[in-house]
């Protein structure tokens, strides 16, 4: 590992340091340099700044990954205001209202919540309960995000959510999720089972249970995307597995149709920052090492690079989630608006 931190600038080198903190002594400036900027582009420095607190560094990176950690704890006060938020709006409907990703892992006081970065609420309800929900959102001053006839009746056809909204006096946007992947995927998890096995937290709000959350993980990073954000996402698996081992996860990826991803997820992510599985989840194949050149393709500024695998994974989120004749479809249809004069 003292190779990757005193000698390639890339994704790894961030793993590495994640991975076994005390590595950071070894850095250069130029190491320190390039280890900021691939954190900051993989919205990883809160993390990095917990996992390296109390570690000599130089002071200029100690006052960055102090803000950094001032800035995760403020982002997880915001995220966690926005869900009693929406918590307060849904209450009169009485359906369950179940948090997903970083706000359910910071409002069930999970270690992977510590540091995380977190962007848009996400929650998870009911389908039936949908029109009531999405109603309810929109007396309580959410608006929609997205204008576009096409875009609106793409999301609310063929997408594991309703469109985005956005609340006009706190700028915070929601998700409102019925399942956790796009209905044209091959894949079709069961959205029921998460929502009946969900924790109920204290203000009535649920989390997923820990199978499912590593699931859900595992089904966004593999099954719904082209790899962004996979270096966050498999910290994500890294620390729930760490903290709660896979008991019932095997079983329930299997349930949802997602043995596969989650196989490749737990070794990618033994892979990169040395999760405690077994020995079979240590062994990679030759796509897994082509999933790990995607995830780590950051330079030592931050800049994405190896332009030819990105598209290629690109190309394949697309494959993922929709048949070929919908896809030629749907992308002529975007382009033709693309062109269309404003």
């Amino acid at each position: 590992m003292a190779r990757v931190v005193t000698g390639t600038h890339d994704g790894w080198l961030l793993a590495t340091v994640l991975r076994d903190p005390a590595t950071c002594s070894a850095l250069r400036a130029d190491g320190w340099t390039a280890l900021l900027a691939i954190a900051r582009a993989e919205q990883l420095m809160g993390s990095l700044a917990h996992r390296l607190e109390g570690l000599p560094m130089p002071g200029a990176v100690a006052r960055i990954l102090a803000d950094a950690r001032a800035s995760a704890d403020q982002g997880r006060v915001a995220a966690l205001w926005e869900a009693e938020m929406a918590r307060r709006v849904l209450a009169p409907i009485g359906c369950p209202v179940v948090l997903l990703k970083g706000t359910a892992f910071v409002a069930a006081g999970l270690a992977a919540g510590q540091g995380r970065s977190i962007g848009d609420l996400d929650i998870l309800v009911p389908h039936g309960a949908l029109a009531n929900v999405e109603a309810a959102l929109i007396a309580g001053g959410w608006e929609w995000v997205k204008p576009d006839p096409y875009d609106d009746q793409y999301y609310r056809r063929w997408m594991h959510e309703l469109p985005p909204l956005i609340h006009r006096d706190r700028d915070r946007m929601i998700d409102v999720h019925h399942t956790i992947l796009p209905l044209t995927a091959r894949i079709t998890p069961d959205p029921g089972a998460i929502i009946a096995d969900s924790m109920m937290l204290e203000n009535g709000l649920c989390v997923p249970g820990v199978p499912d959350m590593l699931a859900h993980a595992a089904a966004h990073l593999l099954a719904d995307g082209d790899l962004a954000g996979a270096m966050r996402n498999l910290w994500d698996i890294h620390r729930l597995i760490e903290e709660f081992g896979l008991e019932g996860v095997v079983n329930r990826a299997a349930h949802h149709g997602l043995a596969r991803e989650m196989a490749r997820a737990v070794r990618l992510s033994a892979a990169l920052y040395g999760t405690s599985v077994t020995a079979d989840y240590q062994q990679l194949s030759r796509a897994d090492r082509l999933y790990l050149r995607r995830i780590t393709a950051r330079d030592e500024w931050g800049r994405a690079v190896r332009p030819a695998t990105r598209l290629g994974f690109y190309v394949r989120s697309h494959w993922l989630r929709m048949p070929p004749l919908m896809l030629a479809r749907h992308l002529w249809t975007k382009w033709r608006g693309n062109r269309a004069p404003r």
